[in-house]
């Protein structure tokens, strides 16, 4: 049974509903270039609204350092509107006179969108006048900011304070998804990428006594490669993290990190450099490696093939670029043909997934990047700690 309270729980009708969103998509030239989080969120906004809500919507953009128009919430609204049907008010500031205003003067089914949480410099340091003036303006709160629950902000862990709270029906999902992970049916498979193997060490500690195997590719590999005294050329290395590395590679658990046997190198960091594939165990010193070898992605596919539990994050390669996105591609593909359970979560895994149009093909798509991998470590996410007060409130 679930430690906190649901939307559910709450009699919404004609109540003011503050919706912390994950709305932390990318931007090209004033538009939304990724509207996949928007898409995301709408399921609880739409929910809210259709039971008479008046529905406020917070998300943060970017990391901006004070107010930046480039930052604005304004085109999110404007897509959150045209993919709902219904119009979303974009407003110009995130608390204040004007704020306070414009949802007094809301009606249900209304929905009204902040500026930007980040525009506020009290955001980040969960500031307590930031939360109680984001307090005002509800009744209820509901989070619903998977990727954004590991952060003890002012509009995630402040307000939820302040004001009853309850989990959204996209972080529910998520917690009830991902919480299948810490008692996985076996073999369980582990595929983890990117570029810093300081960014996942915590999670390669927490998980290796739980999988059987963990698939190791992106550029952090390439730390691990030189822990164990092999060539790694120009390739990104994390020369303080070596030792760290070392102790799990040779430790009792060591022998289920796979690592690639062949991979695709370059002599410089650019899209357009010619790529050549070479053995892991012979990698020139004058080249870079960029992305996993076709042998490591078919190795790694078939390895996928046989589990009954796979977590994903993070790509093989330098994905952006087609020269070196063949092994985060196979990997995908992988992934999507796998029978058993399989979580991707990670927002270039995530981005492989869509391009290869097999996200119906993924037990679950998370929304959470560090989040989830926080949640894996078995650490508590500050977030959601907050939402249990209300449980029994």
């Amino acid at each position: 049974m679930a430690s906190y309270l649901t939307t559910e729980d709450l009699d919404v009708a004609d109540r003011r509903i503050l919706v912390r969103t994950d709305l932390n998509v990318p931007l090209e030239e004033g538009t939304v270039s990724d509207d996949y989080r928007i898409i995301k969120a709408l399921s609880a906004v739409e929910r809210l609204r259709n039971q008479g809500a008046i529905v406020v919507v917070a998300s943060h953009l970017g990391r901006p350092k004070g107010v930046n128009p480039d930052l604005s919430m304004q085109p999110v609204a404007e897509r959150m509107s045209q993919l709902g049907g219904f119009e979303v008010r974009h407003l110009d500031a995130v608390v204040g006179p004007s704020v306070k205003q414009a949802v007094a003067e809301a009606k249900p089914g209304d929905v009204v969108m902040l500026e930007n949480t980040r525009f506020e410099p009290g955001e980040t340091e969960n500031d307590p006048e930031l939360a109680a003036a984001l307090a005002t303006l509800a009744d209820y709160f509901v989070e619903d900011a998977f990727g954004s629950v590991h952060r003890a902000h002012a509009s995630t862990v402040g307000v939820a304070e302040l004001v009853r709270s309850a989990a959204g029906p996209l972080l529910h999902r998520e917690l009830t998804e991902m919480g299948k992970l810490s008692d996985p049916n076996h073999p369980y498979v582990v595929v983890l990428g990117g570029a810093k193997v300081s960014d996942k060490l915590g999670v390669i500690k927490s998980l290796l006594p739980t999988v059987d195997t963990m698939l190791v590719g992106g550029g952090m590999c390439f730390t691990l490669m030189k822990a164990q005294g092999l060539e790694v050329g120009n390739s990104m290395v994390q020369d303080d993290m070596l030792d760290q590395v070392a102790k799990l590679v040779d430790g009792p658990y060591g022998a289920r990190i796979v690592l690639p046997t062949d991979v695709v190198v370059a002599p410089e960091f650019a899209e357009s450099a010619p790529p050549r594939v070479v053995s892991a165990q012979e990698m020139p010193p004058d080249q870079m490696g960029l992305d996993i070898g076709p042998d490591t992605a078919a190795a790694f596919a078939a390895i996928l093939d046989d589990a009954e539990c796979v977590f994903w994050n993070g790509p093989m390669g330098v994905f952006e670029w087609e020269n070196f996105r063949q092994g985060t591609a196979k990997v995908a593909e992988g992934m999507a043909e796998a029978n058993g359970f399989t979580v991707v979560g990670g927002g270039d895994s995530v981005a492989a997934i869509r391009m290869l149009d097999r996200e119906d093909d993924i037990s679950h798509v998370s929304t959470g990047g560090g989040a989830g991998l926080e949640l894996l470590e078995g650490k508590k996410l500050p977030g959601i700690a907050v939402l249990e007060k209300w449980k029994d409130d």
